[in-house]
Parts: structure tokens; sequence; C-alpha cells
């Protein structure tokens, strides 16, 4: 069971999938494990480098974190016109249902011109919570 978003920042194509992980979670101890693949199409004429990360991460009783750093997945990657760059991670929650959005920062080539890419907002449910 997966969920999907996508979202297109100034050439920059961002879609997430999002994946229960029942046999790393407690639901007994309100831990509940998700992991994420995003991949990061380069729609645009220019070279890009994924310099940060800054994620918002929201459980359903409104407990709300934020995580920021360099790169992703311990990578700083390089992407080209017409190529993607796919990772996965993960997230713990404390409910059975949250969200997670946030921005990537990247950097151009031509130029070093910094700017945000937008992650689009994403929900992760323990897929009994659907029915």
């Amino acid at each position: 069971m997966f969920n999907m978003s996508t979202e297109v920042t100034a050439g920059i194509k961002v879609t997430v999938e999002t994946f229960y992980q029942p046999t790393h979670s407690n639901p007994g101890q309100n831990y509940y494990v998700f992991s994420y693949r995003i991949t990061i199409a380069n729609e645009s004429e220019e070279v890009i480098k994924l310099k940060r990360r800054h994620w918002y991460i929201i459980d359903s009783d409104n407990a709300r974190r934020e995580v920021e750093g360099k790169g992703v997945v311990g990578e700083q990657p390089v992407i080209h016109p017409g190529e993607q760059y796919r990772y996965v991670s993960g997230c713990n929650l404390n409910t059975e249902i949250g969200k997670m959005y946030g921005t990537y920062l990247m950097e151009r080539e031509s130029d070093n011109k910094l700017f945000y890419v937008k992650i689009p907002e994403f929900k992760m449910i323990v897929p009994s919570k659907l029915n």
C-alpha cells in the first residue's frame, strides 16, 4: 500500500511514494515506521546540485518536528537535464497517521544560483486506518 504525491518547482519534479513498515513498527508502544521513496526529475535545461533538505514532520496528535541538513542520505547529487535521482529514507511517528513536507535547496551549476524546490506534502497512514 502506498500513497503518491508530486510537485514541480522551476522545472524540478519531486515525486514521493510512502510505504508502511509493519515489521519495524510497534503499535503497542505507539511507534509506527514508514519509508518513502523520492524521485527528483530534472525537467529543466540546467544542471543542478541538491545542497540541503528541510523537512517538517507532523503526527496526527499535532506533534511537530523539523529535520534540516546537508544533502540527502549522505549525498549531494548532481542531476543533469533529463535525468533523475532516486533515494529511499524513512520516518517514525507516534501516531497511525502523519504527514511530511519540506524543501530542497538546489544550486544551478551554470551560475551557482541557489533556489528552493518544494517537496510535496505526503501522508503516512497505517493501512488499517484506511478501512
